[in-house]
């Protein structure tokens, strides 16, 4: 299991779903290696749970992680040192791959060990961007992931939304696709002992990025504070657009009623969806929304954007509430709503909490090793004759393809294609 985030280093919700997911793999009876970056004040080898973890450490010079393809290639740089030898003295029967921060290095083992390869694709910069790439360096993430894509024996997405879209943008064949939901990623406990707030609290858990909709609850708050005067609005996570979202509402003259908490470990954060009256997502692009899954684990209502995999999640009126995306005056009148109508917030939280129920990662872990005993079979199945896969050159594939004129002339691309 090759993954960027893992246990402490939790950004989103990419490293929640590695860390339930390989925890889930090793109680069916599963031996499972995570490569993975470093942390502070953590091994570089130890074994959680059965689960044997590999940090990866920088190799100097220190590059910052804002220069991003530096810093990429020198941490795929670290995987491989680290996964060879692994995969020498183990015997690993499929690489996994988590989005496309690792897929040089996942290649890299695939095409030397010859183990099948296995992509679970959790966003793509195509969607992102809302099907544009405005720069070079949103053209290069997007040609990395359809090489990732490519290589992989199959292709793993958390929706039938995502399955859609990487199939479509990337030209995949569709039975190399499969879906896989996320599930409950945080353990709730009962919070016994914590005292609810007097004053309402709309709460956002996320990663602090543009497509993540935090503008559209900034904007929202004035006309939500006009109908519930006491109302505070908590801001949980981080990310590269935190930095304009905190000049937004130092800007505001609402800005003492928003804190934001930074990153908030797993530990913490079940008691901040407890303290919540209702947690808002309202997401621009979402492939598909662990968090709404969370609050409604702990039993808070909760409303999404009415986009990509949180319809497949959230049923209008039954289990949540869903929001046009970017319209701030919808997004007020439903948080007005689920506050002044105890009898809807009450109908929100059970359907919330029923759907919550079947979401578990054991389920999950057996689906997901279902796909890798398939990947290994067809892996084998083209082996079997004279144990070499043959491959059109990728220059010649990626050449030809729409996904390439996209990355490197969208302009024309879109000229040609009209869309």
């Amino acid at each position: 299991m090759l993954s960027w985030e893992f246990p402490p280093r939790i950004i989103g919700g990419l490293g929640r779903h590695v860390d339930r997911l390989t925890e889930a793999l090793t109680a069916e009876g599963h031996d499972v290696f995570v490569l993975t970056r470093d942390a502070p004040e953590t091994p570089f080898e130890e074994v959680r749970n059965r689960i044997h973890v590999h940090r990866v450490p920088e190799y100097p010079p220190q590059v910052p992680f804002e220069d991003l393809v530096s810093w990429v290639l020198q941490f795929n740089l670290g995987l491989v040192e680290v996964g060879v030898p692994l995969l020498h003295q183990k015997q690993v029967d499929v690489i996994h791959a988590h989005d496309w921060l690792v897929a040089y290095a996942a290649c890299t083992l695939h095409n030397i060990f010859k183990v099948p390869l296995v992509s679970t694709i959790h966003a793509t910069e195509y969607g992102r961007h809302q099907g544009w790439l405005p720069g070079d360096m949103n053209r290069l993430i997007h040609q990395v992931e359809w090489w990732l894509t490519y290589m992989s024996r199959r292709v793993v997405t958390c929706s039938t939304y995502m399955r859609d879209q990487v199939e479509r943008i990337f030209e995949l064949p569709h039975h190399k696709m499969d879906v896989v939901p996320n599930g409950v990623a945080l353990r709730m406990g009962d919070g016994a002992g914590e005292a609810a707030p007097a004053d309402p609290v709309v709460l956002f858990a996320g990663r602090l990025e543009y497509e993540k909709g935090v503008q559209t609850l900034i904007a929202a708050a004035p006309a939500i504070v006009a109908r519930h005067p006491r109302a505070r609005f908590e801001i949980a996570g981080d990310g590269t657009y935190g930095a304009e979202l905190r000049r937004l509402v130092a800007e505001s003259p609402l800005a003492g009623r928003f804190t934001f908490h930074g990153f908030v470990d797993d530990v913490e954060m079940p008691s901040l969806y407890r303290r919540a009256s209702v947690v808002v997502a309202p997401s621009i692009y979402e492939p598909f929304g662990i968090v709404a899954l969370e609050a409604m684990a702990a039993k808070v209502p909760v409303i999404v954007g009415d986009t990509g995999g949180l319809r497949e999640l959230v049923a209008d009126g039954e289990n949540g509430l869903c929001v046009r995306p970017e319209d701030a005056g919808h997004l007020a009148d439903l948080v007005d709503s689920v506050l002044s109508d105890p009898g809807l917030a009450d109908r929100l939280v059970a359907g919330g909490s029923r759907d919550s129920v079947s979401r578990s990662w054991r389920a999950i872990a057996r689906r997901t090793a279902g796909i890798y005993e398939k990947s290994i079979d067809e892996e084998r199945e083209l082996r079997r004759d004279s144990g070499i896969v043959e491959r059109t050159p990728l220059r010649l594939v990626w050449g030809d393809s729409t996904a390439y004129q996209r990355a490197i002339a969208p302009e024309l691309f879109e000229a040609s294609s009209g869309e």
